[in-house]
């Protein structure tokens, strides 16, 4: 990583942007030592990007290209070339819907980070909140992760667990788990601003105090 001061956050992602939200407000308060530098998104008028806007933040739409689940080839160079130029530390994918691959993540590696709607290993995949309810499990949550060439396989950082409810619907249980991963999210990307995180293959070991 640079070692340019603040530590530096690059935002992807492709929706309502509640996540980015939660950490762009944990910086504007003081409690997590970074400045988001940049925001980009797939989507030309999601939500995120509005809230970068109404932020002050930089925020660009750079269209991914005609595959449904992952970046083209020069819509994948720009990405890299943008998070670049901000001089980015971490990639935080903040609902980002397109698998990123090759390229990227060797340019950035062990620097993806990505927030997951379960317990993982469980419940890999979309709508994970969806698969937890219909497999019947008591208790799931969120994953805070490294992003590696697997989907939802990378080391594991942090998680949170959130009790399933006897007569929790979809809607429901997704939206107890947006609350928890609101409170994750930001305090996991602290621990790394901060140096406190370690890897060591498929391992996380916190170097520092914990909150």
């Amino acid at each position: 990583m640079s070692h340019s001061s603040p530590f530096r956050l690059g935002v992807l992602g492709s929706g309502k942007g509640s996540n980015f939200a939660a950490i762009a407000d944990a910086v504007a308060a003081g409690t997590l030592p970074a400045t988001v530098a940049v925001v980009l998104s797939d989507v030309p008028d999601s939500g995120i990007l509005s809230l970068a806007a109404q932020r002050g933040i930089p925020g660009h739409h750079i269209a991914p290209g005609p595959f449904r689940t992952k970046l083209d080839e020069s819509a994948e160079a720009e990405f890299i070339a943008t998070l670049e130029r901000a001089e980015v530390d971490l990639v935080v994918l903040a609902g980002f819907m397109r698998i990123l691959k090759g390229g990227f993540l060797r340019r950035f590696e062990g620097r993806v980070v990505n927030i997951h709607p379960s317990l993982l290993p469980s419940f890999p995949g979309l709508a994970a909140w969806k698969q937890a309810l219909d497999y019947g499990v008591k208790v799931t949550g969120c994953t805070v992760h490294l992003v590696d060439q697997g989907v939802d396989t990378g080391p594991i950082l942090a998680q949170k667990a959130v009790p399933v409810l006897d007569d929790d619907t979809d809607g429901s249980l997704h939206a107890r788990i947006q609350v928890a991963e609101r409170e994750l999210f930001p305090e996991v990307v602290r621990q790394l601003a901060l140096g406190h995180i370690q890897v060591k293959g498929r391992i996380s070991h916190r170097r520092g105090p914990t909150p």
